[in-house]
């Protein structure tokens, strides 16, 4: 289990003082995004993807319409065809039997050809109304991306001072909390500081370890109680402090 050396200050002191690391770690990872403008970056991302999306499904909508638009021309047309070669059938100006059976074939596969254009109008014009059913939500993610922008590039330079100046007020705290640890303990918790991912100084709650989360032996609890010096886990071996 090891030897423990006496301290001469309270350890509970470690866990304030781990708080306040842990905080000081947050804020300057904060710093350097917004010193690295990651933030602006990504709303600036973000916003060219959102635009890009939209000007994607407009020319796909400005695309449709002129193929629809194109489409209802052919069909008046086919029309106008069909209703000049009926009159023809009608109006007496053809009497021979071949011809106007000819104008009957012609105006039996102008009608088919107006079928057809009909039935690719109505898929275009269906397409469309797609289309145009998707393009608020677009238009509103763009909107809300170009206003995530502008509110980073308006809000960055205030919070990079904000973040500046509580680093070093945690700091401030952090040093005045120091000066009341023994520095054999203090130093022992920077070590484990190193080692553990920022976490040297847990708690010891109902006989877990907060930083490994395992339950302590019976047999190594029982040494605890009687400890006076430095209570360190078992597993992971930060220092524990019984809460």
């Amino acid at each position: 289990m090891g030897s423990y050396a006496p301290v001469s200050a309270d350890p509970s002191r470690l866990l304030e003082i781990q708080e306040l690391d842990l905080a000081i770690d947050r804020l300057r990872a904060r710093l350097e995004e917004l010193e690295s403008q990651a933030d602006l970056a990504r709303a600036r991302a973000e916003v060219a993807e959102a635009e890009a999306r939209l000007g994607e499904l407009k020319l796909s909508l400005d695309a449709v319409t002129r193929e629809q638009r194109r489409l209802e021309s052919d069909v008046d047309s086919l029309e106008q065809k069909i209703e000049a070669e009926r009159g023809r059938l009608y109006d007496g100006s053809v009497a021979n039997a071949k011809e106007l059976q000819s104008i009957e074939h012609e105006v039996e596969g102008l009608r088919a050809r107006k079928s057809k254009v009909e039935n690719h109008l109505l898929e275009q014009m269906e397409q469309r109304e797609e289309l145009e059913r998707q393009l608020p939500p677009v238009e509103d993610a763009a909107a809300t991306a170009r206003g995530r922008r502008i509110e980073i590039e308006e809000t960055s330079a205030s919070e990079l001072a904000r973040v500046d100046r509580d680093i070093g007020a945690r700091r401030r705290e952090r040093a005045d909390r120091a000066g009341e640890v023994d520095a054999e303990l203090l130093s022992l918790y920077e070590d484990l500081r190193r080692q553990k991912k920022g976490v040297g100084a847990v708690a010891l709650v109902d006989g877990v370890c907060m930083g490994c989360h395992q339950k302590l032996s019976p047999v190594f609890l029982d040494h605890l109680k009687r400890e006076t010096g430095i209570r360190r886990c078992e597993y992971c071996r930060r220092i524990l402090v019984v809460t």
